[in-house]
């Protein structure tokens, strides 16, 4: 499986745990930046991470800033794109399992354990779009993305 990652400067040291993380559980990670703490634009890393998941060039993206906002809403102007902010194990897990999100994004500021973003990131990747009444409801999403 290979995943795409990227982070702003306020993301960086945490997108960087991410990708060792990932690393050593044998996933193929390709760092979409930024490289250093210096001000960087999120919207940036954001669509670069989008554009792989769109093109099938990664299964997955991973994206953080701070707040997981700003990312979280760069990433879905990409059509077939679903990110859902996470910090919680649940969270992660409910993003795949009802919205079949296709990108989880962590909030750096709000993160205070690894425990937090490991197991965000493990119920998310483990987790099967449950389909039936949730697939109802993105084809709604579908339907207007192709709309407009």
């Amino acid at each position: 499986m290979t995943i795409a990652v990227g982070s702003d400067h306020r993301g960086i040291e945490l997108k960087n745990k991410i990708a060792t993380f990932l690393k050593e559980k044998g996933i193929r990670v390709q760092d979409q930046g930024a490289f250093t703490t210096d001000t960087s634009d999120y919207p940036t890393y954001a669509l670069k991470v989008a554009m792989k998941v769109k093109n099938k060039k990664a299964r997955f993206g991973i994206l953080v800033c701070y707040s997981g906002q700003g990312m979280a809403i760069a990433a879905n102007k990409v059509k077939g794109i679903r990110a859902a902010v996470a910090w919680e194990p649940e969270i992660g897990r409910l993003a795949r399992a009802h919205n079949n999100a296709n990108i989880i994004v962590l909030p750096a500021g709000f993160i205070k354990t690894a425990k937090q973003w490991r197991g965000s990131i493990q119920r998310f990747l483990n987790t099967k779009f449950e389909g039936n009444r949730h697939q109802k409801r993105l084809d709604i999403i579908n339907k207007y993305e192709n709309m407009h």
